[in-house]
């Protein structure tokens, strides 16, 4: 830790995080805004969007991954370090990387809300500032708590995403460029518990 201060350094954090990996393996660790935050295993239901959101991916456009877990520097000076539940970009795209890479080339981050007391502030305030300042195109959220798709997009690295675009789940939603997709959200219902 610097002298005087209660926030740690990114540097110090990655070692924390790569003990962690190595260690520990229910648990993973986030970086944003300077402090850390814990990110546990997930229950079969948030596994199983993941999987239906990578199917949906591989079916209208082959030449993308969603990476699970993907370890992206974020925020303005790519001091924070986030592990989103997907991050869309092209197949490849993070071969030979690190632990955490550059969001240059990520077209799409995906969360999907825990039913933890830190989601609200993590998935709906802290992780939409920290993609947008590192300028990822599209952030989709989806809210299992209020049972909302959020598309948010056109990130401004001061401000944030400046448009947001909220459907119902099971409602049909549009991402908008470079993802270009519309999705069908209906039988993402059943996994909301």
């Amino acid at each position: 830790m610097t002298a005087g201060s209660d926030q740690i350094l990114v540097e110090e954090f990655e070692q924390i995080a790569a003990y962690a990996e190595r260690e520990i393996e229910t648990v993973s660790f986030e970086f944003l805004g300077g402090r850390i935050g814990v990110r546990k295993a997930t229950n079969g239901n948030h596994s199983t969007v993941v999987a239906w959101l990578t199917s949906q991916w591989m079916q209208a456009r082959p030449e993308l991954g969603l990476y699970a877990c993907r370890g992206l520097k974020v925020e303005a000076r790519r001091h924070g370090r986030a592990l989103p539940d997907g991050a869309l970009a092209p197949l490849g795209h993070f071969g030979g990387q690190g632990d955490w890479s550059e969001p240059d080339g990520v077209l799409m981050v995906v969360e999907i809300t825990s039913h933890d007391s830190h989601t609200h502030n993590r998935d709906r305030v802290e992780k939409p500032q920290a993609y947008a300042e590192a300028g990822i195109p599209v952030y989709l959220l989806i809210d299992r708590d209020s049972l909302l798709i959020r598309v948010h997009s056109d990130p401004h690295p001061e401000i944030g995403y400046r448009a947001l675009h909220v459907e119902k789940l099971g409602g049909k939603v549009t991402l908008p460029d470079p993802v270009g997709i519309e999705l069908d959200t209906e039988e993402l219902k059943q996994y909301v518990d």
